[in-house]
């Protein structure tokens, strides 16, 4: 792990889905930036590793394991962090489900609720265990994860998209409420993120990043940035925002496979990528 460049020395964050993919990539990127970071998640041997990789590149890192859609999951979680680093200043609400798809014909109430808790419940019980710490505190940061399915929608997940278009109205809701007390309340959007790029044949990787304006599909780490940045005294007035990180996707209209006016129209420029 590379030196600190001190964005976030000395502060203490919680990061729920860390075991893996985006929760890693940004617990990993906190650690880097001087943070000492508690890593949650339901894979309990995975949260173990990820805060030891962490701490074997020179990071400060625990893992806790648990479902941070339970409340007393979250209340140790909480209380683990407190006794190990002291205080809570930052939480990234990270944890949630993307796999589980259904048509809406084919659901049922089970298939509801546990897509609810995971996805938006988590991110209430969490943020409720955390707030009042960080009020007496005089301030803090929570940075929630919602999806391009908050605006747009996907097939077969019905349940996923209501829950990331709630994530965004709670923090534009939390941001209101919590700003008396100087606490920021973000979001990020992620879009075509592949958390384990090898599960995606050749073919499909590149229709993926034929998609994307920039050119290809996102990585975990694209989102390790703008978390540091939403975290730290750089965004001090930044607040019930939310931080779109899709390479473009959302803002096109068609997309390149569709465009009337298509990318072999684009002027050829010698040394760019349409040279």
């Amino acid at each position: 792990m590379g030196a600190p460049r001190a964005e976030l020395t000395g502060k203490v964050a919680i990061v729920t889905g860390a075991a893996r993919g985006i929760g890693y990539a940004i617990a990993s990127r906190f650690a880097a930036e001087g943070a000492h970071v508690a890593l949650s998640d339901i894979d309990v041997d995975g949260a173990g590793s990820a805060a030891e990789s962490i701490v074997n590149q020179g990071g400060n890192a625990i893992g806790v394991g648990g479902d941070a859609g339970v409340a007393a999951d979250v209340d140790r979680l909480i209380q683990t962090t407190l006794d190990r680093f002291a205080r809570v200043d930052i939480l990234v609400n990270n944890a949630g489900d993307v796999t589980t798809l259904r048509h809406f014909l084919d659901s049922d109430q089970d298939w509801w609720d546990r897509l609810v808790r995971t996805n938006l419940t988590s991110h209430y019980l969490c943020t409720r265990g955390v707030a009042g710490l960080m009020a007496a505190a005089g301030g803090g940061c929570v940075i929630n994860v919602s999806s391009g399915g908050a605006n747009r929608s996907h097939r077969g997940m019905v349940a996923y998209d209501a829950t990331k278009g709630a994530i965004e109205a709670m923090t534009r809701s939390l941001a209101l409420d919590l700003a008396p007390y100087g606490i920021r309340v973000n979001a990020l959007v992620p879009g075509l993120i592949a958390t384990n790029p090898a599960h995606l044949a050749p073919p499909a990787r590149t229709l993926r990043d034929e998609t994307v304006p920039l050119g290809r599909g996102g990585t975990p780490e694209d989102l390790a940035g703008p978390a540091v940045f939403l975290a730290s005294d750089d965004a001090a007035y930044v607040t019930g925002a939310c931080l779109v990180v899709d390479g473009g996707v959302l803002v096109q209209q068609r997309s390149p496979q569709v465009e009337v006016f298509g990318l072999d129209k684009f002027p050829r420029i010698p040394g760019s990528r349409f040279s």
